[in-house]
């Protein structure tokens, strides 16, 4: 029973309304920005470069970086590229491409008004999030709240259950270990990170994310160079599939594309979250570098770049390259296998490792996400969260030992409904969004630092918590 409702549910929704809204709103807000992804890719990497600068208020935007990063790489970088590939052949890592690019502008609006509307919580640090603009900027409290349950469901619960859930099944297939043993160890040092609150995840992924994304990567472009010769056949085949020509004789084109669309969008969306509103929780805790809401839009924006169009694309390389385009495996086994024949048996202890601190850090991430929804329901007030934790710790501990199939189909139900409240939202202030992030360009223009005037925004006068933006930089962040 179950099943039917969740398989009725993501056919609704990844089949009719987000293929089509997400792939609109991107293409919207890319042109309303003048594709900022690309006119302003320069200036991204550049303010990634400056961003471990400290901030007296909330987390570095270096810190808040590697915590969306965290969140973002994890399962479906590795196991739902597979996943991806596996239901609907090469073309869904096309599709995957193409929702990255598109989210980059979604990621950018949804970042900035994160930051515009951000509140301080009882010890002073920031709090902000889709939740907190669909309340001060729509006046729609029961909106955000709505939408911060969705969020606490999908990422507190759910996606915890299915990073679990790959870890686990990495350390089965490589390791013999037990399910219930893995469950058991991921919950305590899950909860050891956790019960520290957003500091102590924020610290831990600051250390942890660059190395092995660097290492991911790496290993990734030593298998692109064993197989040079192999890759102008493999991109050939991407494009093929992403449009069904090669089914073209068999008369199965438009069932082809559909799969591969769908596929790859939903795959996409959960591996680099743009348009689904969860980053942006992230993203309202920095202190911004310059002091303008629209400087962390483009950090959450390089975010959506680095984890689909680099780490996704490594995985998709890793696979196809493999030669078994149709994959072998379920989920992270595919993965596990098509690098262990490129590098011996070793490959598949480097994926459970990579597996093993990818997934972790999505955990924590995930719960930093949920976090400041719950601080949202509970009008700031931290007495609810030694119990979400604990609940927390229990879905980490389901995902280890539950089948794999109904935790990803949970996973994709809980975050398209997510996406679909959030982009409304998007929608509705994304003049406001626009706004603020071409005054950043002006001033960037001008050769200035940019700072924040809300005084160029008269509409926000009753929307923002006092002592939070300023016509002048409230401290100095530098």
């Amino acid at each position: 029973m179950l099943e039917t409702i969740v398989n009725f549910m993501n056919d609704l929704l990844w089949g009719k309304l987000l293929v089509y809204g997400l792939v609109g709103a991107g293409l919207f807000f890319t042109v309303r920005l003048g594709f900022i992804q690309i006119a302003h890719f320069t200036h991204g990497l550049k303010i990634l470069a400056i961003s471990r600068r400290p901030g007296r208020h909330g987390l570095s935007s270096f810190q808040v970086f590697c915590t969306s990063m965290a969140a973002r790489v994890g399962a479906g970088n590795m196991a739902g590229v597979a996943v991806a590939i596996g239901m609907a052949g090469p073309g869904a890592v096309f599709w995957m491409w193409a929702i990255a690019v598109l989210g980059m502008a979604t990621a950018m609006i949804e970042s900035t008004l994160a930051q515009v509307y951000k509140v301080k919580d009882s010890d002073g640090q920031y709090r902000g999030g889709p939740s907190y603009y669909m309340e001060k900027g729509l006046g729609q409290r029961w909106m955000g709240i709505l939408f911060s349950i969705l969020l606490i469901i999908c990422f507190g619960l759910v996606f915890n259950a299915v990073q679990a859930n790959t870890i686990t099944g990495a350390m089965t297939a490589v390791f013999g270990f037990e399910p219930v043993y893995v469950g058991i160890a991921i919950a305590l040092f899950s909860g050891v990170v956790i019960m520290g609150g957003l500091k102590k995840v924020a610290k831990v992924s600051e250390v942890i994310v660059p190395i092995m994304a660097v290492a991911y990567i790496a290993i990734a472009l030593v298998v692109v160079l064993m197989n040079i010769e192999q890759l102008p056949a493999v991109f050939t085949l991407v494009i093929k599939s992403a449009f069904g020509w090669q089914e073209a004789a068999g008369g199965a084109v438009a069932y082809s594309i559909a799969q591969a669309m769908q596929a790859g969008i939903a795959r996409g969306l959960f591996s680099n979250e743009a348009g689904m509103g969860s980053a942006a929780n992230i993203a309202a805790s920095a202190s911004p570098n310059p002091n303008h809401p629209a400087s962390q839009g483009y950090m959450q924006m390089m975010g959506v770049f680095f984890d689909t169009i680099v780490i996704c694309t490594a995985t998709a390389a890793i696979i196809l390259l493999s030669g078994d385009a149709a994959g072998s495996g379920d989920g992270i086994e595919m993965t596990i296998n098509a690098l262990s024949s490129h590098v011996g048996d070793w490959g598949g202890a480097f994926i459970a490792f990579a597996i093993l601190l990818f997934c972790f850090t999505s955990i924590i991430a995930n719960y930093s996400y949920a976090e400041t929804n719950v601080m949202f329901l509970s009008g700031n007030k931290k007495g609810a969260l030694p119990l979400f934790r604990l609940a927390v710790l229990g879905m980490v501990m389901f995902g280890a030992i539950a089948k794999i199939n109904i935790v990803w189909n949970l996973a994709d139900v809980s975050m398209g409904l997510m996406a679909l409240v959030n982009m409304i939202a998007l929608l509705l202030l994304s003049g406001l969004a626009v706004r603020v992030i071409n005054d950043y360009r002006q001033q960037v223009k001008a050769g200035e630092e940019p700072v924040f005037d809300t005084d160029k925004f008269p509409e926000l006068a009753d929307q923002l918590e006092d002592g939070i933006w300023k016509n002048k930089p409230v401290e100095s962040d530098k």
